[in-house]
């Protein structure tokens, strides 16, 4: 009972101080609080604090040595395919440089992606697209959030695809299409809008039409980097 206590102490620690780092409050290079601080500070024994020290190691977050104490590791260091590295990101409120990434890694991945869909997709993975695609044409006609469905629909076509290594990445590009979200919905005429421009890349899908599938999702992506490119640039000429 007590390494179960000290495991949720130390989970509740770990997700606490990696939203600090991921939002900057520790900066790179800089040390968190000594072993004794942390157990001051969360009301917890030395040994959960090792515990979520060893798993912010283990995401690359930190490093702990001996007569160095604990240090913040380079944003470059961090495991950001990890599920709770990627929540905490998200959390944040990233920029859009950090957005222009994640566009920048969907381009890579997603248009090949619903080529893949295309050619070999199964009878019932491409119903689960067409399930997305009614979901958001339901959303936009009761203006609802078309948020959930379209999620639903990316990763329908990761699963389509039918390479392992694409649907082991749904939870990064679900994270990249969460904050896109944040900035770009509205940069659209309307929900129906977004539908359609989904419901091109399914019926080419659907028609086993690799190469116009993969244009479409790349159009897509494409049109939220030109978004997010002109964004950056009147923020600096702001500056």
């Amino acid at each position: 009972m007590a390494r179960i206590e000290n495991l949720n102490l130390s989970q509740r620690v770990t997700n606490e101080l990696g939203k600090s780092i991921i939002a900057g409050k520790y900066g790179e290079g800089s040390g968190l609080p000594t072993e004794a601080q942390l157990c001051d500070e969360y009301g917890i024994s030395r040994t959960a604090v090792r515990e979520a020290v060893k798993m912010l190691a283990a995401k690359g977050l930190i490093s702990s040595r001996p007569r160095q104490g604990i240090r913040v590791e380079p944003p470059e260091n961090w495991n950001l395919y990890d599920t709770s590295v990627l929540g905490w990101m998200l959390e944040s409120s990233p920029s859009l440089l950090v957005l222009k990434e994640f566009l920048q890694m969907r381009l890579a991945i997603e248009p090949q992606a619903a080529a893949l869909a295309a050619r070999r997709g199964s009878p019932e993975a491409i119903a689960q697209i067409e399930k997305a695609l009614a979901d958001m044409d339901s959303a936009a006609q009761s203006h609802g959030s078309i948020h959930e469905p379209d999620l639903a629909f990316h990763t329908a076509i990761l699963l389509a695809s039918g390479n392992r290594f694409f649907y082991q990445l749904r939870d990064f590009i679900r994270t990249a299409l969460n904050v896109s979200f944040q900035y770009t919905t509205n940069a659209k005429d309307s929900l129906q809008t977004i539908a359609d421009e989904h419901r091109k890349i399914y019926l080419a899908i659907k028609s086993g039409e690799a190469e116009r599938a993969k244009n479409m999702m790349a159009y897509l992506i494409d049109e939220a980097m030109a978004y997010i490119e002109l964004k950056i640039s009147e923020s600096a000429k702001a500056e």
